[in-house]
Order: structure tokens, then sequence, then C-alpha cells
């Protein structure tokens, strides 16, 4: 299966402000001294587990979604480049359904 260009910047873009929204988030959460994640004994509450579990979810699959992206980016890279010198990419178009391969 081949991304369109602006579908794979997308997921590449959606990992990259993952990566930041939810570190960002986890850092603040370990932070709050509104006792909503920390009782008064310093201990976490659930309140700090579910957010978390919830935080490290997201940083996962954003992490995911972000390969992906990178990936199909590398992918259109590549083959958007000629692999020979005389311009040519060395195939016949059989692959390609936009071309017919008898003419």
């Amino acid at each position: 299966m081949r991304l369109s260009r602006t579908a794979s910047w997308f997921l590449l873009a959606f990992g990259v402000w993952s990566w930041f929204i939810w570190v960002s988030f986890v850092r603040n959460l370990w932070k709050n001294g509104s006792g909503l994640a920390f009782d008064a004994a310093g201990d976490p509450t659930s309140y700090f587990w579910v957010h978390l579990t919830l935080a490290v979810t997201s940083f996962l699959l954003g992490t995911a979604v972000g390969l992906i992206g990178l990936r199909s980016v590398l992918a259109l890279r590549r083959s958007s480049r000629p692999d020979r010198a005389d311009g040519t990419d060395g195939t016949d178009g059989a692959d390609r359904p936009d071309r017919d391969a008898s003419a």
C-alpha cells in the first residue's frame, strides 16, 4: 500500500506532535502540586496512574503512527529519485497501473 505525500507528512507530523504533547503532559503531571496526582503523603493517586497510562499509550501509538509516516516519506523520496544516470528508473513500467505495459 502506498500513501500519498500529504498523508505521509501528516502521519509524521502527528508522531512529532505526539512526542511533544505527551512528554510535556507527563512532565507536568509529575510536577503537579494541586493534590490530584499525589496525596498528602506524596504517594501517587489513581488520577496519576490513569493519566500516566493514557499518556504512555498515546505516546506509543503516536510513535507508531510517526514511524509509519517516516517510512512512507522515505519510500516516496526513494521512488521519486532516478536510479540510473540517464534519468530512467530501469523498469518497463509493467508494475505501474497508469501505464500500459504492452505499448
